[in-house]
C-alpha cells in the first residue's frame, strides 16, 4: 500500500494521494516536500518507488531484509535510514512480550519516503497532523525525520515507567514468594531491557554527533530539534541502564535468599537426622532378641523413654549452646 503525501510551498497548503508520475513537477520547487509511505507493500510496489528515485539496489535490497541495527548510509542524492519502532505487550508469552518493528527512510533534499511492514503508530500520528498543519512538512525533510523519530522515542517512555513499576514489585515479591514465577519474571525483565538498550544504543549514535560532526546534512534551524531527541534517547538509556543494575542487585539478592532459605532447610534435616540417630542405635539395641538387664521391671520401658526424651533435650540445648539453631 502506497499514501502519498505533498506539501505545496506556494500554496502552503497538504495535498493527499498525489500522481507520482508527476514527481519531477511535484518537486520542481525546492522547498516543496513529498512524503511517500509504503507499508506492508509488495516487492513490486517497492520496486516501482526505487526506479522512480533510482534508489541503489543494496538499499532496496535491505528494505526487503531485517536489520537488527539501526544505521545510515549516504548516496549521493540522499540518505537512507534504518530505524525500529518497539512494540510492548506485558500479557503476551514471556518471547512476544516486546518486539521491534523495522522503519526505512529514504531522505532527499526535498522528498522522503517511509517503509515499514505494520501500521506504525509514530508514522500514523505525523501524518494525521500534517494534514492539518504544515508546520512538520513546511521545515524540510529532516524536520518530518525528526516527528517521526521522536514519536517512536515517545512511545519509549509508556514502556520505560512501565518497567519500572514491575522491577519495584519484583523488588517486593522476592521476599514473599519463590519459584518459577518468580524467575520467569527476572528473566522477562532482562530480555525487555536488552532489547530496549539493542534498539535505543545505535539510534542515538545516528544522531550522537548532530551539533559537531554530522551523520547528514541538517539546517541550522532543526538542530536544537535533535539535541531534544538525543536528550531523550540519553534520557530513556540512562534509565535502561539503572533498572538493569536494579534488576541484576535484585536477582543477585532472589539467589541469596534462596540460597539462605535452602541452608535452613539442609540445618534442620541434618538436625533432626543427628538427633535420630542415637535414638535409633537404642531402639536397636534394646530390639535385639537377648534378656535385657532389667526388664523384669515393669518399668523399665519408661526408663528407657524418658532416658531417649533427657538425651534428645541435651542435644538440642547443646545445638541452641553452639548457635546451630
Amino acid at each position: 500500500m502506497i499514501k502519498t503525501y505533498f506539501y505545496d510551498k506556494d500554496q502552503d497548503a497538504m495535498f493527499h494521494d498525489v500522481d507520482l508520475s508527476q514527481k519531477d513537477s511535484l518537486l520542481s520547487n525546492p522547498n516543496s516536500l513529498l512524503w511517500i509511505d509504503l507499508y506492508d507493500c509488495s516487492a513490486n510496489e517497492l520496486n516501482y518507488i526505487g526506479d522512480l528515485f533510482n534508489f541503489h539496489p543494496l538499499a532496496l535490497e535491505d528494505c526487503l531484509q531485517i536489520n537488527p541495527r539501526a544505521k545510515v548510509d549516504r548516496y549521493d542524492d540522499y540518505n537512507f535510514f534504518v530505524f525500529h519502532a518497539l512494540r510492548y505487550f506485558e500479557e503476551a508469552e514471556e518471547e512476544d512480550e516486546i518486539s521491534s518493528i523495522e522503519l526505512d527512510v529514504f531522505m532527499g533534499n526535498n522528498y522522503i519516503v517511509t517503509i515499514h511492514p505494520v501500521a506504525l503508530a509514530a508514522v500514523g500520528k505525523v501524518a494525521r497532523i500534517s494534514l492539518k498543519d504544515t508546520e512538520s512538512t513546511s521545515r524540510g525533510p529532516e524536520h518530518l525525520l525528526y516527528r517521526i523519530v521522536d514519536n517512536i522515542v515517545d512511545d519509549c517512555f509508556p514502556i520505560i515507567s512501565r518497567l519500572g513499576e514491575r522491577i519495584d514489585d519484583l523488588e517486593d515479591d522476592i521476599f514473599l514468594s519463590r519459584g518459577r514465577k518468580i524467575t520467569e519474571e527476572i528473566l522477562a525483565l532482562k530480555r525487555t531491557l536488552i532489547l530496549l538498550r539493542k534498539v535505543l544504543i545505535p539510534q542515538r549514535r545516528i544522531f550522537g554527533n548532530i551539533n559537531g560532526h554530522y551523520s547528514f546534512l541538517v539546517n541550522e534551524d532543526n538542530v536544537p530539534y535533535f539535541l531534544d531527541l538525543v536528550d531523550h534517547l540519553d534520557n530513556i538509556l540512562d534509565t535502561a541502564n539503572t533498572y538493569r543494575d536494579l534488576l541484576n542487585s535484585t536477582t543477585e539478592t532472589y539467589y541469596s535468599i534462596i540460597t539462605g532459605r535452602t541452608s535452613e532447610i539442609i540445618t534442620v534435616l541434618t538436625i533432626i537426622s543427628i538427633i535420630m540417630m542415637p535414638l535409633t542405635v537404642i531402639t536397636g539395641f534394646f530390639g535385639m532378641n537377648v534378656t535385657i538387664p532389667g526388664s523384669e521391671n515393669p518399668f523399665y520401658m519408661w526408663y528407657i523413654l524418658m532416658g531417649m526424651a533427657a538425651l534428645v533435650i541435651s542435644m538440642l540445648a547443646f545445638f541452641r549452646y553452639r548457635n546451630w539453631l
